[in-house]
């Protein structure tokens, strides 16, 4: 027998059933677990896939609400401008309406101090000029003149009373 070939041969016999081993661990346990890790694989790459759209539709919707929440602030800006003039409008036309009553009613005031400046004036100047006659008359009538005066006066006022 020759050794060499059954050596040989055995060497061929071991390297057939060594790669029969791997072709049927190849097939047993590597592919199913090469097809689970790319269905995995494939699963996540799904799930991400499905999250960038809803990421994408939820940016979508923010955008319309950001649109929509700017279009309400701009109204809200055009409003408050609106309201500021009309309050300034209406705090101008009161201010002028007070202002105008403060002016007629100070020159209703004015008035009523000048009629009182004038009755004073005439009250002291009464008083004045009836002193000044006081000292006059005692000076220019004479007693006999006074009495014609009063009889006169007296006369006036008898025959007047009977008219």
């Amino acid at each position: 027998m020759n050794y060499e070939a059954i050596a040989f041969w055995a060497q061929i016999g071991g390297f057939v059933a060594f790669v029969a081993f791997v072709v049927w661990a190849w097939g047993k346990w590597l592919t199913p677990a090469i097809a689970k890790a790319a269905e995995q694989g494939n699963e996540r790459i799904a799930v991400a896939e499905r999250h960038r759209d809803e990421m994408n539709a939820a940016v979508e919707a923010l955008k319309g609400e950001l649109e929509g929440a700017l279009l309400d602030a701009q109204t809200a800006k055009e409003r408050a401008a609106d309201r500021a003039v009309y309050e300034r409008d209406a705090i101008l036309a009161e201010a002028k309406d007070a202002g105008e009553r403060s002016l007629k009613n100070a020159g209703g005031e004015l008035d009523r101090r000048r009629a009182e400046a004038r009755a004073k004036m005439r009250e002291e100047l009464a008083d004045r000029a009836l002193e000044i006659a006081r000292s006059q008359a005692q000076t220019r009538i004479s007693p006999v003149s006074n009495k014609a005066l009063i009889e006169s006066f007296v006369h006036t006022l008898e025959h007047g009373a009977k008219n």
